[in-house]
């Protein structure tokens, strides 16, 4: 892939996060019956930093889960002939909560489809929303984010990279061409 431009630096991450933050908070009038799920592997970091702005924000400690949705996917032969699966960790009953999925970028919609089915495997929550750094167009579904870091048209030419300092060891988003 060809670098194309950076597009969010660490402190634009950082200022979108908490921006959603409060978002989630308003919208949900607090922090009631509230949890973070995220969606693996991206999203997982991102819900941790959530509640962390939750915290500073509200004072509330909110429940963060982390969720494997490979098994779940549409397209799981197309993915890889054995793929890698790992543990989906709630540690919590989701039962009548507001679940917010979390996950770096929405770009068909699918790994969110993906994503309703494993929650509702897990329990019925009250209301299930999602977050997204990134919004990239192209949705193949009627799914839509609840809250969105930043909407970014991109043409099926090009690659959104997000990077975490959790697994990449630096934190920015990126546009690539393939």
């Amino acid at each position: 892939m060809k670098f194309k431009a950076q597009i969010m630096t660490e402190e634009d991450v950082n200022r979108v996060l908490v921006r959603i933050s409060h978002e989630i908070i308003e919208k949900n009038h607090g922090t009631d019956k509230l949890c973070l799920i995220g969606i693996k592997t991206r999203g997982i970091p991102l819900a941790y930093r959530l509640a962390q702005n939750i915290k500073k924000i509200d004072g509330t400690d909110i429940e963060v889960g982390e969720l494997d949705i490979t098994l779940y996917r549409d397209d799981l032969t197309m993915v890889a002939k054995n793929p890698v699966v790992s543990q989906t960790k709630i540690p919590f009953p989701i039962e009548d909560k507001t679940v917010v999925l979390v996950d770096d970028v929405i770009f068909t919609g699918r790994t969110a489809r993906a994503a309703l089915d494993a929650v509702m495997a897990v329990g019925r929550p009250a209301r299930i929303q999602l977050a997204v750094l990134i919004d990239r167009g192209h949705s193949e579904l009627p799914i839509k984010a609840n809250y969105v870091g930043k909407n970014i048209p991109t043409s099926l030419n090009e690659v959104i990279s997000v990077h975490l300092s959790e697994h990449d060891g630096h934190t920015d988003v990126c546009i690539n061409e393939k």
